[in-house]
């Protein structure tokens, strides 16, 4: 603590007395009592139209100390209050050039933005404002809906993008698989086998009959092949 002392209404020189023992003259001087230590201001939550048109309400906590008892005392009636006052204003003024978006994600470049504003005004009233947070940004709940759908809509559609990416990428490693097999006959049959395999480790009660894949292409051949014709001898004959 502080003491800043007038006599007969008049600042004494040698600036404020204490800690320690000092004396005074009595009914002739007037001793102000000024607590050095950090002060906390809770500022209530702030009404505040944003720059986009959005009313959010936002509170925030100050951290304070007088670092000048005597200008405490002789510049300011109540330093205090002043302090408290120009806070909430200084919120206000601060978020109300802000966008929404930029509120709720550059909390600290707005909390230094107040702090420096903060200090400068109180500097003439021997008040050093030693930390300014954003407490709480509360959004109304039709707007709390239309941000929660609006971030829906845009994980779907990056759902659908990561898909598409996804099947672009399995269609051209399909077709170099397919020119490869294409390339090497042995790499069906290997393939085949394959699939036996992981069938037969997935399904253990699953019957499979294989079949040679030459002898359904020569059935294949067959019944897409033409009739055969008849000679002219048996023509002939016919006759």
């Amino acid at each position: 603590e502080r003491a800043v002392m007038f006599r007969l209404g008049l600042l004494l020189s040698g600036g404020a007395r204490g800690p320690g023992v000092f004396f005074i003259v009595p009914c002739v001087d007037i001793v102000e009592i000024i607590d050095m230590r950090v002060q906390t201001f809770n500022v209530p939550p702030q009404e505040i139209l944003t720059k986009d048109s959005v009313t959010v309400f936002v509170s925030a906590i100050m951290w304070f100390k007088v670092k000048d008892a005597t200008s405490a005392v002789a510049n300011v009636d109540d330093y205090s209050g002043s302090a408290k006052l120009l806070a909430a204003t200084t919120l206000r003024n601060v978020l109300g050039t802000r966008n929404l978006g930029d509120i709720l994600s550059e909390r600290e470049s707005i909390a230094q933005e107040m702090e420096s504003a903060l200090d400068e005004a109180t500097d003439p009233w021997g008040v050093q404002v030693e930390r300014v947070e954003v407490k709480d940004v509360r959004v109304p709940e039709n707007l709390q809906r239309a941000m929660a759908a609006e971030a829906e809509a845009a994980r779907n559609a990056r759902a659908k993008v990561i898909a598409a990416e996804g099947e672009h990428k399995s269609s051209r490693a399909l077709r170099h698989a397919a020119e490869v097999i294409m390339d090497s006959p042995a790499a069906l049959q290997l393939r085949y086998l394959q699939t036996l395999n992981s069938i037969s480790a997935e399904n253990n009660s699953t019957i499979i009959f294989p079949v040679p894949i030459d002898i359904i292409s020569q059935l294949l051949g067959r019944n897409g092949s033409e009739p055969p014709k008849i000679r002219s001898e048996d023509a002939e004959a016919q006759k």
